[in-house]
């Protein structure tokens, strides 16, 4: 199964990024993984409803260009549901099942996902009701993948 991070803003802070990097170079024992990121719009810190929507449907059209039509979505977003470390590593493992060849991993940017990258995720699911910058999250996400592929094969790492 291969995998990719997308993320809608791009990873800018060197300690995040190299965080990352760690967490996506051990786990290529176990999944093919990649990252994408930058694909946000420039906003205006004044920008009001109508134009974040505008900004919201640019950023989905980028998300959904790189996504095929046999790749499993998921979304991570705030209203999605909480699952544990081991339920996450059951959906990894559904997953790798399914064969579907790749799974997409979404974190959208300042203001979220679009309604349209919503709608296409086949799951989505939340880290917490906390809001975290999106660099962070990715770290998250990253380490989360990591330690579901660790609690699959049943290796010490995950207590």
């Amino acid at each position: 199964m291969r995998y990719r991070i997308i993320s809608v803003g791009k990873i800018k802070e060197a300690f995040y990024l190299n965080g990352v990097k760690e967490y996506l170079k051990r786990t290529e024992p176990y999944a093919g993984i990649e990252l994408i990121d930058g694909l946000e719009e420039k906003t205006s810190p004044r920008a009001g409803e109508s134009e974040i929507k505008k900004i919201l449907a640019k950023e989905g059209e980028r998300v959904l260009k790189l996504v095929g039509e046999a790749d499993i979505l998921v979304a991570l977003d705030i209203r999605g549901r909480s699952v544990s470390s081991e339920a996450w590593a059951n959906l990894l493992q559904q997953c790798n099942l399914s064969g579907r060849p790749r799974v997409d991993l979404v974190i959208g940017g300042s203001h979220g996902l679009s309604p349209e990258v919503r709608k296409r995720a086949d799951h989505r699911i939340s880290f917490s009701p906390m809001t975290f910058p999106h660099q962070m999250a990715v770290l998250i996400l990253s380490e989360q993948i990591y330690r579901g592929f660790k609690i699959l094969n049943g290796e010490p790492y995950h207590k």
